[in-house]
């Protein structure tokens, strides 16, 4: 009888490990360097729970696109031949009781560690993603009542220049250095 308990304990170990691996996208939230796989996914980086709603290549000749390229500086308006407009739609939730400054460390990096800094945008982009405004105690940014919370995708846009080639070398992941201490970096899969 002790011969057949074995096999079947080790196949209650088995499956209660491949139930918890299937429950989602938990990571310990005190580690210094948390990965997510996959967009939708919260990553909690001290107070504040990053999530990318959406990430995907912009086309200047769409009409729903255009807007998201206003503010683009004007040495950055002009894609080389072999370079996409790439944008990650971010939301950032303060769960503090005091305003909070997202990052304004985040870059893109492909698979063969190309690295990718976001396009700062003037501020007669609406969608942008700024890092220089507070997070009020309780809110998430894009703020409600904006242009970039009243869309579908309720994230703030980072504008990237990518090398078409670097679409090929997925993942990409999203890096964010958070403003913690101990210092954390946070990692999210994009789904391109």
């Amino acid at each position: 009888m002790s011969r057949l308990r074995r096999p079947i304990a080790v196949l209650l170990v088995l499956l209660a490990g491949g139930g918890l691996a299937a429950c989602g996208n938990h990571h310990d939230e005190e580690a210094r360097i948390q990965r997510i796989e996959g967009e939708g996914f919260y990553l909690s980086l001290g107070d504040l729970k990053y999530q990318v709603q959406i990430s995907r290549q912009l086309n200047p000749d769409d009409v729903q696109d255009r807007r998201f390229l206003q503010g683009v500086p004007e040495d950055e308006r002009e894609l080389e031949p072999d370079e996409v407009w790439f944008g990650v739609f971010l939301q950032v939730e303060n769960e503090s009781d005091a305003p909070q400054r997202p990052s304004g460390d985040i870059e893109v990096i492909d698979t063969q560690e190309k690295v990718y800094e976001p396009i700062e945008l003037d501020d007669t982009n609406a969608f942008a993603y700024r890092p220089s405004e507070p997070i009020p105690p309780g809110e998430i940014l894009p703020l409600p009542d904006t242009p970039a919370y009243d869309t579908p995708i309720r994230g703030a846009l980072l504008l990237f220049k990518l090398k078409s080639t670097s679409l090929d070398n997925r993942p990409l992941e999203l890096k964010i250095e958070g403003r913690t201490t101990p210092e954390q970096t946070g990692i999210i899969d994009l789904d391109v």
